[in-house]
């Protein structure tokens, strides 16, 4: 019986066909999963007809068959009676090219990962950009430092609990493994990351706001419509969604408010959207600003899109693993773009 990692070994059957016997060891990044969902996740290329068929009659689990709903426990050893080449067929792993690293580290430890993303980068890939993206950059860092091995992990891969635009500049959090993720998923959930964002909107804005409304989406536009009524949450029609934003002017100059904001949700364009449909647009905000400001600041500044930054994050995890870090800040510098343009309406 191996004792850790992927390994084969070959046995003979009658008529003297080889089969293959391919051993794997469930690890920590693993543990807790279904075994139909662990292996959905192993072979994203087989379907699911496939996966049920090989669970009933090429897969035991310590030498036994298991249903697909068996909890895979950490030391489980899975056999897989299938020839290799089927299997690299079905897992379907793509060679890539290394993405350049542009984000800065914040923090880490063994299980998150704190990056600064710059302007101008996605966080995750779309239809124009599949390669290099914030989460591609993250992960090449991570397999450089030796924190994750591609080659020994089955099924996990480090990705990120927060999302930000293209143009949004600041702190992303990733999880390392697996069980910092779930942990790291949960305190987004419950609203225990909180996030603080820095950014200059049009208007001045004379005393905190505690804005609570719902909005929808649109796909195809990826544009988002604030409701300003009220809703709560069990009264949302289909597709809208409950959102929370708190803000604080920390100064006014001439028609503009430099503020700090604390989104409780985390929806898209959510500081973007809410902020404009209570009359404090993002200056230079192509999507939801004031057409008329941001001609005007175009003119003085150059700008022509959003100043917004994930200035601070503060990680509240008391009575879980990452209760080490309970009460912890991270903070990421402004922009010097950012820097710059604040100095000029504001003042050092």
């Amino acid at each position: 019986m191996p004792n850790q990692g992927d390994f084969t070994c070959y046995k003979r059957i009658p008529c003297c066909i080889i089969h293959l016997v391919i051993y794997l060891e469930v690890g920590e990044n693993e543990e807790g999963q279904r075994l139909d969902r662990f292996l959905r996740k192993y072979l994203p290329g087989a379907n699911l007809s496939l996966i049920y068929k090989a669970i009933r009659k090429d897969i035991k689990v310590n030498g036994r068959r298991e249903g697909e709903k068996y909890s895979l426990k950490k030391g489980d050893i899975l056999s897989v009676y299938m020839l290799e080449e089927e299997i690299d067929r079905y897992r379907n792993i793509p060679g890539r090219k290394r993405a350049k690293r542009q984000f800065g580290v914040v923090y880490e430890d063994d299980n998150i990962l704190l990056v600064d993303k710059p302007f101008g980068l996605l966080t995750h890939g779309d239809s124009t950009e599949k390669k290099n993206h914030l989460a591609n950059q993250a992960l090449d860092y991570l397999i450089e430092s030796g924190a994750y091995n591609p080659r020994t992990e089955k099924t996990f891969s480090p990705a990120s609990v927060n999302r930000l635009d293209r143009n949004t500049t600041g702190l992303v959090v990733f999880g390392k493994n697996a069980k910092s993720l779930r942990t790291l998923n949960g305190l987004v959930r419950e609203s225990k990351l909180e996030k603080y964002y820095l950014t200059i909107v049009s208007g001045e804005m004379k005393s905190k706001l505690y804005l609570q409304d719902s909005l929808i989406k649109d796909k195809e536009t990826n544009k988002v419509t604030v409701i300003r009524d009220g809703s709560q949450l069990s009264d949302l029609q289909s597709g809208e969604k409950n959102i929370s934003t708190m803000v604080e002017p920390l100064n006014i100059s001439n028609g503009y408010s430099l503020v700090k904001v604390r989104i409780i949700t985390g929806r898209t364009h959510q500081i973007r959207a809410h902020l404009a449909s209570a009359g404090y647009p993002l200056i230079g905000d192509p999507k939801y600003g004031d057409k008329k400001v941001n001609r005007k600041v175009k003119t003085a500044f150059s700008l022509d899109t959003q100043l917004l930054h994930a200035w601070k994050i503060i990680i509240n995890s008391a009575e879980t693993d990452l209760s080490y870090l309970d009460g912890n800040e991270f903070t990421a510098p402004i922009p010097p773009r950012f820097h710059e343009i604040k100095t000029l309406i504001f003042g050092e």
